[in-house]
């Protein structure tokens, strides 16, 4: 049975992203979507990192939304990026943009749940 733990999930998506944009090709709007992916990446793991220390559940459920907002950014961006061709190896992003649908789905999922729980 695999191990499953978000957190990790969350890094290792991070961390994909941060080594293969070099198959990405280099020009002024692929170095702007790169470093704004990045940046969305990242912040959906450091965030995640925060709602784990969370002082109450409004504030857990909202550090999640924040996670998830940054995902469906990051999300956005890799279509972005298709659709304009930017990708020069796609099978390089083929596990980002699976694992970043799978990361929205779960912390949609997640938030739902969160938020029907009664006290």
């Amino acid at each position: 049975m695999q191990d499953y733990d978000l957190q990790q999930r969350l890094v290792n998506f991070s961390a994909e992203v941060i080594k293969n944009v070099n198959a990405l090709h280099k020009n002024y709007a692929a170095e702007h979507l790169i470093k704004q992916l990045i940046r969305s990446a990242s912040s959906s793991a450091l965030n995640y990192g925060e709602a784990q220390s969370a002082e109450s559940r409004k504030d857990f459920i909202h550090k999640m939304k924040v996670c998830l907002k940054e995902l469906r950014e990051s999300q956005v961006n890799l279509e972005i990026l298709n659709q304009a061709n930017l990708i020069q190896f796609p099978h390089k992003f083929e596990f980002i943009i699976k694992e970043n649908k799978e990361l929205v789905a779960i912390f949609t999922t997640s938030i739902k749940t969160s938020s029907q729980k009664r006290i």
